[in-house]
């Protein structure tokens, strides 16, 4: 052990985490505190406590023939219990076809690695997830290009740079990667839009739009189908992401396509074909919320979340109204413009970090995000609001995000204080 301490190895180690110190970007493992309110976790619409979710859960428990998969699904992990479950949510979501996956994660990385092709272009949106760029760099694809954040005008010039530099000679396939609500920002992509500039510029078809849902999942359209749904865009993306592992409080993914591009991820998606497959337990758990969702029930959660981001925005809104003439104040804390559409709010600041810290404090769960997650200069505390979460709740963590402030104005000012009677 002594001389793994000492190895080179481990003093670059070392020397990593180091820096990552330094810049105030070093991540570790935190529980968060009993008694602690949740305005972090993705467990939106609270089905992670639920009792009735639960009760359906332990019911659908007594169907399963075992613990363990066993194995990875080409091999001895599949069973016409798995099979039979995402026939049941493909259907569900208005799609053809469906295979489940082990996570968001897993799925993304196998779509982006084994669909484009030599030669295909893979357009995505600059926030796109983690996991999509990392399918990208193991793919064939000869070429990626990211367009700014949410902008169709940008992304048709993208579009229309690659349309006349193509040769009709020189077939190729493009993939355009977008999510339908955005896991920093909160903010939603406009598909429809996206849609009709793809139909427009490319008629041959080659274009094929893939759209992450994991944000949208029982939060958007009847009975939580999602956004796509919600737009009646289901005819028109070529593939979408569901995952299970925010408000439905599971975890896993399924990937919702034709018959044909599931049988082409079944052999050669590497991260499907290479891992033991989801226990029985966990499927068990996907069903019990997927029969919640198909009775209805999700949907009135979804409209008390609704009704509690209208009602911290307001309280938002009048903070920043109080402080709208300092800039220094501005510094420390920038809140929205207009009303979140998604619970997911972003709240911009000098010190995340800081206020993160202040506010679990005071017993709210918030997280500091900071470079390289988000670009820098875009540090912020990320909220994520709950059905569960009251009013009460709400109006209080707006008073603690007031008295942060007054707290750390006060302290600036008493520096600068301090460095004018110095000169």
């Amino acid at each position: 052990m002594d001389e793994e301490k000492t190895s080179p190895l481990q003093v670059q180690l070392h020397l990593l985490l180091d820096r990552r110190k330094q810049q105030s970007r070093l991540r570790s493992l935190k529980a968060s505190p009993e008694g602690s309110i949740d305005f972090s976790s993705n467990d939106f619409l609270s089905l992670s406590s639920s009792p009735i979710v639960k009760a359906i859960f332990l019911d659908e428990l007594q169907n399963i023939p075992r613990l363990s998969s066993t194995g990875s699904r080409l091999l001895d992990g599949n069973s016409s219990y798995a099979e039979n479950l995402e026939r049941d949510i493909a259907k569900f979501h208005n799609s053809p076809a469906g295979l489940l996956t082990n996570s968001g994660f897993d799925a993304n990385v196998g779509i982006f690695s084994c669909l484009p092709q030599p030669g295909d272009i893979v357009i995505y949106d600059e926030l796109i997830h983690a996991s999509v760029h990392d399918g990208i760099k193991a793919s064939r694809a000869g070429a990626s290009i990211p367009f700014a954040h949410n902008s169709v005008l940008h992304l048709k010039s993208v579009l229309e740079a690659i349309v006349s530099k193509s040769s009709a000679s020189v077939p190729f396939n493009l993939f355009i990667a977008v999510e339908s609500v955005y896991s920093m920002d909160g903010d939603l992509a406009p598909l429809i839009e996206i849609v009709q500039l793809i139909e427009a510029l490319f008629p041959d078809k080659n274009a094929h739009l893939i759209v992450d849902e994991a944000h949208a999942t029982g939060l958007y359209g009847e009975k939580g189908r999602g956004r796509v749904c919600d737009l009646g865009l289901e005819n028109k993306v070529f593939v979408r992401l569901h995952t299970f592992g925010k408000a439905l409080a599971c975890n896993g993914a399924i990937i919702l396509c034709t018959p044909l591009t599931r049988q082409y991820l079944i052999n050669y998606a590497r991260p499907l074909i290479y891992t033991t497959f989801m226990s029985f337990p966990a499927l068990a758990a996907i069903k019990a919320v997927y029969t919640f969702m198909a009775q209805g029930r999700t949907e009135q959660l979804a409209k008390e979340l609704t009704s509690l981001i209208t009602l911290l925005y307001s309280n938002l809104r009048a903070l920043r109204d109080k402080y709208s003439a300092s800039n220094s104040t501005q510094n420390l804390l920038r809140t929205p413009s207009e009303c979140p559409k998604s619970p997911i709010i972003s709240l911009l600041t000098s010190d995340p970090r800081g206020l993160a810290q202040y506010c679990q404090r005071a017993g709210f769960v918030v997280r500091a995000i900071v470079a390289p997650t988000v670009p820098e200069g875009f540090e912020r505390v990320r909220v994520c609001l709950h059905a569960a979460n009251t009013s009460a709740q709400a109006e209080k963590f707006v008073q603690i995000l007031q008295t942060w402030i007054e707290q750390e104005s006060h302290k600036s000012q008493k520096l600068s204080e301090v460095v004018g009677a110095r000169l």
